[in-house]
């Protein structure tokens, strides 16, 4: 049986004595792609902290492609893993490429006296082609758009070829036109690398691409339901996660919210 390229067990988080995560167990395989679904402050983001080795957990063992968080090196660990983060922060104007290029460097400026190999430019160029962007490789960052700023960080994590994609919120702030060309690039991505593994957080079930595989649904720090999207992502789950009355349903591989009316009592 193989490794996950993920895994969490008995995970607790607390910060400032409040418990933010609570017995999280997962096991993320390769080729798999993971939604965490839960309202506002119910550990989302938390827990991919804890999966992108930014955080160790306070109980419990989290493990990256069999490397235990407290046991390795956390750069180490980085290196394997492409975090998008919307907020991403940038002092300096950089091209897009050039942003690209920072995701093999670790750092979100390019160093002093550094020049990337061909190999690696030649990477930059395909990862911003098949985001969409083979257009604006030389545009610099304050001109871009945010659904352009967006599907050019998700180049830059995969310029190291790493083994798992975490993606938080990267439709935040995007149009409804901006979101839908973000969520077919992360379809295409997905199908040109077959072997990569993503978690995508979100609290909008229609930010979720087609492709997603699972999903865990998380309130206020516990696990409500996770495994297969289909049988998680349901009219009763979802209500019983977000504490509120909503039907799902699920129209050519996309998902659908909205309110359920219950019937008043005579």
């Amino acid at each position: 049986m193989s490794t996950p390229v993920l895994s969490a067990s008995g995970v607790d988080f607390v910060r400032d004595g409040r418990a933010i995560l609570s017995g999280i167990d997962l096991a993320v395989e390769r080729g798999q792609h993971w939604a965490l679904i839960g309202a506002n402050g119910a550990g989302k983001s938390t827990l991919l902290s804890l999966l992108g080795a930014q955080q160790h957990p306070t109980r419990g063992t989290v493990e990256v492609l069999g490397k235990r968080i407290g046991r390795v090196d956390l750069r180490e660990l980085r290196t394997l893993i492409g975090h998008v983060n919307p907020r991403h922060p940038l002092m300096n104007p950089l091209t897009a490429r050039e942003v690209v290029l920072t995701g093999g460097t670790g750092g979100t400026e390019l160093p002093m006296r550094w020049q990337p190999s061909e190999a690696e430019l030649a990477r930059a160029d395909r990862l911003l082609e098949l985001l969409g962007m083979g257009e604006l490789t030389d545009a610099r960052w304050p001109n871009l758009s945010q659904g352009e700023r967006g599907r050019t960080l998700i180049a830059r994590a995969l310029q190291p070829d790493p083994h798992v994609l975490l993606l938080d919120e990267p439709s935040t702030g995007l149009d409804i036109a901006a979101r839908e060309h973000l969520l077919d690039r992360l379809d295409q991505l997905r199908e040109e690398h077959p072997d990569l593994a993503s978690v995508l957080v979100t609290h909008h079930l229609e930010e979720l691409p087609a492709s997603t595989t699972h999903a865990m649904l998380l309130r206020a720090g516990k696990v409500i339901a996770q495994g297969p999207a289909d049988e998680v992502l349901t009219t009763e789950l979802v209500s019983e996660t977000l504490d509120y009355p909503v039907a799902i349903s699920r129209v050519e591989g996309r998902w659908a919210v909205r309110t359920r009316r219950i019937p008043q009592q005579a």
